[in-house]
């Protein structure tokens, strides 16, 4: 599992330390999902895949069940370790959502996933406005200003504004609505780092006014206006991937 906020830190160049099990759970399924093991191929042998990222059989073959249970590969006898198609992946996966950052463009698939924001966020918001504590306002307040304050820093801003995210999740007291956060920060990874619609720190600017008004009306109890605004916090995310 991959950390949140792991694909914001890679933003700015710093990964986290890995040992050899993520290393090659990673490199293979970088691979796979940017379309370098192209679905349906087989991947190469063991003693190939063991000189190429210099490990043992062992390490090798857990990392290959941790790809298969994500969906990207299924082993056959005689045949080997298949790519699987794209409808078998399990796009909830926070490392599977990371390794498209670098995938090249697809529309359809970024509409996808802000429909599935759209989904899980609306009732978050509704469930935030209604059953958060005067805590959880404090760090909503607490990580908006540190997005205020960000200036330059891509990571900073990122992360701050992960973390209002993950406070709202934890607001509205619904574990399952948390597997929103993997989508979240694929979509804000792309948005902070193109500026289709506007600069990037015009758009940083906006958000941060956005988020501000929406803690507003989250410390409130007003679930129909917080609905409203983060609809369109959702849009400007929107408008700076796809345009």
């Amino acid at each position: 599992m991959i950390e949140t906020g792991g694909l914001i830190r890679s933003l700015s160049g710093r990964r986290a330390a890995r040992n050899f099990h993520t290393f090659v759970i990673n490199e293979i399924g970088h691979s796979i999902v940017t379309g370098e093991f192209p679905i349906g191929s087989v991947l190469a042998s063991d003693a190939v895949m063991m000189e190429t990222y210099g490990v043992s059989r062992t390490v090798l073959r857990e990392a290959l069940k941790t790809l298969e249970a994500k969906g990207l590969v299924e082993a056959r006898p005689k045949v080997g370790t298949r790519v699987s198609p794209r409808g078998r992946w399990n796009f909830f996966d926070p490392q599977v959502l990371a390794w498209h950052f670098d995938a090249p463009p697809d529309v359809a698939f970024y509409e996808s996933l802000f429909r599935s924001r759209a989904a899980l966020e609306a009732p978050m918001i509704e469930l935030a406005a209604t059953q958060r504590t005067a805590e959880h306002v404090r760090l909503l307040k607490y990580w908006c200003h540190q997005m205020d304050t960000a200036g330059q820093s891509i990571e900073q801003y990122g992360l701050a504004c992960l973390e209002v995210h993950s406070t709202l999740a934890e607001a509205s007291r619904d574990p399952l609505l948390r597997s929103v956060i993997g989508v979240v920060e694929l979509t804000l990874a792309l948005a902070l780092t193109r500026d289709r619609t506007m600069s990037g720190a015009e758009y940083r600017e906006m958000s941060v006014r956005l988020f501000e008004k929406l803690i507003e009306q989250v410390e409130a109890g007003k679930p129909e206006e917080a609905g409203e605004t983060f609809d369109r916090i959702r849009q400007v995310d929107h408008a700076q991937v796809i345009g």
